[in-house]
């Protein structure tokens, strides 16, 4: 009996040994072998969730995600859809070696935290119907990423702080309520007036000149930001604009001021200057405000119909290499009420990360210790022009959608900061 005994203890050893060094590690490719891309980033945000660390491949097989073995995770994997390989530490060390060469482009970041994500939006008070298109929206729901909404007050009574990242989309914050009927409902403008009379605003423009300014104040102590469509754009205008009537009569009563373009301050502003306003044309007229907005109102501005991202030294510009991580380079352009950025109203400190031909539609900056992205266009699957704005993309069509993907890339991006240290 000692020796079959020893023997099949010898052997549950071996297998046990071998069984522990082929699974110590998952590794979810995220190059054309991935199943399902964006909920692959729902996945990652979940082992953040449980307080674990997530290795972000940057620029190995599409930008891969590696993480510590266990069974909960294999069983996501499968529920979600995501195709993963499990791999031993041996391998899992290899990969990280291959990274570590100073003569490839590729780098590994530790994500160690998740994010507290909020979407500034109006479906927090009114149906808000437009909004419910919001790309971020749609995405955060199909990837299972978890968030909260907040909207004109949570942002008046400080309450951004107690958040990580933050997202605008279609949204006016020049108090022109989208330049036109078309973009919000009678309801969505009494929304926004009724909580401008309760915190003592004579004026639309002038609370939404203070939530400007307050989600400003929350990027630059250390929030992130990350901004599409029009909220981009007006979003800058407003801050120009302080102390400034840039509103037409049609909407607030009273004229805007004749000088309002020479006394704009782009000193104020995340992205944009050298901007020139667009005229009133009235309550239901153009619904361009400037001309940083290169489509200006034709829908998407090129021909060619795609967009490039840069290529970012790994190594060296770790930032925008995390938020340029994807299976495709060249993206096709979408449209948006801000389609896309004119080059010359870009700052020089704005870091230009994807471009057409004739403008910037992806960018980065830092504002005191936080930092932003502004994205220009409203979904990166949606109709190129013509109906169907309005219908939400079903995300089910598109898993693998490099435009969406870019949006991701920017909810884990905080996740790359170090935890506090516990005291």
């Amino acid at each position: 009996m000692k020796q079959p005994l020893s023997f099949l203890l010898i052997l549950l050893a071996i297998t046990g040994q071998i069984s522990a060094a082929w699974a110590n590690a998952i590794l979810i490719p995220m190059d054309d072998q991935q199943a399902n891309h964006l909920k692959a980033y729902g996945i990652a945000y979940k082992v953040l969730k449980d307080e674990q660390d997530v290795d972000w491949l940057l620029n190995y097989r599409g930008g891969s995600f590696m993480v510590k073995q266990t069974a909960a995770i294999e069983t996501e994997c499968r529920v979600r859809g995501v195709s993963f390989e499990t791999i031993s530490d041996s391998k899992a060390a290899s990969i990280k070696q291959q990274l570590s060469d100073p003569d490839v482009n590729m780098n590994v970041v530790t994500l160690q935290k998740a994010a507290k994500i909020i979407v500034y939006s109006p479906i927090k008070v009114s149906p808000a119907e437009f909004e419910n298109t919001d790309a971020v929206l749609l995405v955060l729901t199909y990837a299972e990423i978890p968030y909260e909404v907040v909207y004109d007050e949570e942002v008046l009574k400080g309450d951004l702080a107690k958040y990580d990242w933050l997202h605008l989309h279609h949204e006016d914050f020049t108090g022109q309520y989208g330049r036109n009927m078309h973009r919000q409902s009678l309801t969505d403008i009494k929304v926004q007036e009724d909580i401008a009379k309760k915190y003592g605003y004579s004026k639309v423009s002038q609370m939404k000149l203070a939530v400007a300014k307050g989600i400003k104040a929350f990027c630059a102590g250390g929030g992130y930001l990350f901004a599409m469509c029009s909220a981009a754009e007006t979003l800058d205008i407003a801050l120009a604009a302080e102390g400034v009537d840039i509103v037409g009569s049609s909407y607030d009563g009273d004229g805007m001021d004749p000088n309002a373009q020479e006394k704009l301050d782009f000193t104020k502003t995340f992205a944009f200057g050298n901007f020139t306003l667009e005229a009133d044309n009235g309550y239901r007229g153009f619904s361009t405000f400037s001309d940083i907005n290169s489509a200006g109102g034709r829908g998407y501005d090129q021909p060619g119909g795609f967009f490039e991202l840069f290529n970012f030294s790994a190594k060296w510009d770790v930032i925008p290499s995390m938020l340029t991580q994807n299976h495709e380079s060249i993206i096709k352009e979408f449209f948006g009420q801000t389609t896309a950025f004119r080059k010359g109203a870009v700052k020089p400190s704005s870091l230009v990360m994807g471009e057409g031909k004739t403008s910037d539609r992806y960018l980065y900056g830092e504002m005191g210790r936080g930092q932003w992205t502004f994205y220009g266009g409203h979904d990166p699957e949606g109709l190129r022009g013509g109906g169907g704005f309005r219908n939400p993309t079903d995300l089910n069509l598109h898993p693998h959608s490099p435009g969406y993907r870019l949006i991701l890339n920017n909810v884990l991006f905080p996740s790359a900061r170090k935890k506090k240290r516990k005291t």
